[in-house]
């Protein structure tokens, strides 16, 4: 029996609340909080920019290639909602192009090749706290409504939470050490898309969802078999009844 939204929502709820304790791997929780807001929202994509030690934003979590480049472009070119999102600690909902192009131009040049035409960007903020961004890129213009806007804000909140639950005086250096290792893993499991992209013939999207089915499978974090991969110390052959068919070209970004 296929899930209804409200069980979909509830269960989103309880993978980040099980968080809450001393040992959890935060890039598996951040992606599978973008995989679910996606399906849960009507998004296209997802993506979260969290902060490295230097303050920096980068890409931690994404649903497919062209939402993670446009997190990319948005830090080289420092403009876009979910930069903004991060510097002001507030929700920014950009309703179509328009307005995109009027608050941020290169951002707006980006997602029209991309083909979004709206963008809801919330921070992931406790109090004074604010780690960084998750936003959700649609294809049709529009805003979400408020039950939607009010159920985004809430996951971004526990997983905020999640994040900084040891973020105490005498765990500080334990919750930074936390965020790098996470920041870390990112690299390894792109590093990872990469040669199974390359050895399979595959897209990176592809090649993203053979690594997180092994992952799964295997009972895994994404990060150990990716470093796995890497590393030469598993084979993962592609099982054509769980992979999906390569994504199109309009799936990434244009040269």
């Amino acid at each position: 029996m296929a899930r209804t939204r409200e069980q979909q929502l509830v269960e989103t709820f309880v993978t980040l609340t099980d968080t809450l304790v001393t040992d959890y791997d935060l890039v598996d929780l951040l992606q599978s909080l973008v995989d679910n807001a996606t399906d849960l929202f009507h998004a296209s994509a997802a993506g979260i920019l969290l902060t490295n030690q230097w303050q920096e934003l980068e890409v931690i979590a994404s649903t497919s290639e062209r939402s993670s480049f446009i997190g990319l472009m948005q830090l080289e070119t420092g403009e876009g909602p979910c930069v903004e999102a991060f510097t002001t600690g507030q929700t920014v909902s950009v309703e179509n192009p328009a307005e995109m192009r009027h608050r941020w131009p290169r951002f707006a040049d980006a997602s029209e090749q991309l083909g979004y035409a709206s963008v809801h960007s919330v921070p992931l903020r406790l109090r004074d706290t604010t780690l960084g961004s998750m936003n959700l890129f649609r294809e049709t213009a529009g805003t979400l409504n408020t039950e939607d806007a009010i159920a985004v804000r809430a996951l971004t909140d526990v997983a905020t939470i999640s994040t900084l639950q040891h973020r105490t005086d005498e765990h500080a250096d334990l919750v930074q050490n936390q965020l790098e290792h996470a920041l870390e893993s990112r690299i390894v499991i792109e590093q990872a898309k990469g040669f199974l992209s390359h050895t399979h013939q595959i897209d990176l999207d592809t090649a993203f969802t053979l690594l997180r089915s092994y992952a799964r499978s295997h009972q895994t974090r994404i990060a150990d078999a990716a470093r796995d991969v890497v590393d030469r110390r598993v084979v993962i052959a592609i099982d054509t009844t769980q992979v999906p068919a390569p994504s199109a070209l309009t799936d990434k970004p244009q040269p």
